[in-house]
C-alpha cells in the first residue's frame, strides 16, 4: 500500500495552503466522476418516489389526494395517446426558450449601459430596480390588456422574467471589473466595442453565464405564471385545467414533467456554459 505523504513545510516552516493536497485528490476526482454524480443525483428522486409508492399502496395517504405512480403514468398515456401531451410539452418549450432569449439579450444590452456608464446607473437603475419588486402575476392583466391572449403577452410575461436576472447578475459584475484591466486595454489603445469584446467580457464571463441559468429557471416560473391565467395549451394549462376537473394525477403529471424540462433546458444551458468560458476565459 502506497502512503502519501502530506505537503512538505517551505523554508519559513509553513505549508502553502493552496498547494493541493495529494491525499485527497483521488477522494474528489472519484466524487467528480460523471456516473457517480448521475448515480448519487439519482439517489433523492428514486427514494421519492419509493416512498411515494409505498403510501399510496399502503393507504396512508388516499388515494383523491395523492395517486400512485402508476396513476401518474397512466394519465401520461392516455393524454400521448390523442396527441395532447405533446402539444403541450411542445408549446411551454416554445414560449420559454422564445421569451428566454428575447429577455436575456435585453437584459445583457441594458446591463452593458448601466454597469459601463456612470449616466445610465443614474437613469435606469432607479426604476428598473422598483420593476424588478413588481410580482410576475401582476403584470399579467395589463399584458392581456395591451397584447390580447395570445402567444405575444405569454412570451412577453416570460421575457420580463428572464431579463432580470441577467440584467442584475452582468450590470453588477461589470461595474466591479478589475480598473488595471480596464486600463492594460486602453493602453493598447481599446475603447468602446473593441475594449468591451477584449478585456471586459471575458472578465464578467462567469457572472453572464450564472445570470442566465438564473434567467432560464425563472422563465419557467414565468411560464407557469403566464399559462395559469390566459392560455389554452401548455403545461400550465394542463395544471389549471386538472385542478378544475379534480384529476391530481394530471396536476402531479404536469408538475413533474416542468422538472423533467427544467433540468433539461438546464443541462443544455451547462454545455453551452462550458464552451462559453473556453472561449472567453
Amino acid at each position: 500500500m502506497t502512503v502519501v505523504a502530506p505537503p512538505e513545510p517551505d523554508a519559513t516552516g509553513s505549508v502553502d495552503p493552496t498547494a493541493p493536497d495529494a491525499a485527497y485528490a483521488p477522494a474528489r476526482s472519484w466524487w467528480g466522476r460523471p456516473g457517480v454524480r448521475i448515480a448519487g443525483g439519482l439517489l433523492l428522486p428514486l427514494a421519492i418516489l419509493a416512498a411515494w409508492q409505498a403510501v399510496t399502496v399502503t393507504g396512508i395517504v388516499p388515494a383523491y389526494r395523492l395517486p400512485t405512480p402508476g396513476s401518474v403514468v397512466a394519465a401520461a398515456g392516455e393524454l400521448a395517446a390523442n396527441g395532447q401531451l405533446a402539444n403541450h410539452i411542445a408549446i411551454s418549450l416554445q414560449r420559454v426558450l422564445v421569451g428566454f432569449a428575447v429577455g436575456s439579450v435585453i437584459g445583457l444590452a441594458i446591463a452593458a449601459i448601466v454597469g459601463l456608464s456612470r449616466l445610465g446607473d443614474v437613469l435606469l437603475s432607479p426604476t428598473l430596480a422598483a420593476l424588478r419588486a413588481v410580482p410576475s402575476l401582476a403584470w399579467v392583466p395589463l399584458l392581456i390588456l395591451w397584447l390580447q391572449i395570445g402567444e405575444e403577452s405569454k412570451v412577453t410575461l416570460i421575457a420580463i422574467g428572464a431579463f432580470f436576472p441577467v440584467y442584475t447578475t452582468v450590470a453588477a459584475a461589470l461595474r466591479h471589473v478589475d480598473p488595471h484591466l480596464i486600463e492594460a486595454g486602453r493602453s493598447f489603445s481599446l475603447r468602446g466595442w473593441s475594449l468591451l469584446r477584449t478585456v471586459q467580457l471575458p472578465a464578467v464571463m462567469p457572472s453572464v453565464v450564472s445570470g442566465l441559468r438564473l434567467a432560464l429557471a425563472q422563465s419557467w416560473l414565468f411560464l407557469v405564471a403566464a399559462e395559469l391565467i390566459a392560455s389554452s395549451m401548455g403545461l400550465g394549462f394542463l395544471l389549471n385545467d386538472s385542478q378544475n376537473s379534480g384529476r391530481v394525477d394530471r396536476i402531479l403529471l404536469a408538475i413533474v414533467l416542468l422538472a423533467l424540462l427544467g433540468t433539461l433546458t438546464n443541462a443544455l444551458l451547462a454545455l453551452v456554459e462550458k464552451y462559453l468560458l473556453k472561449r472567453w476565459t
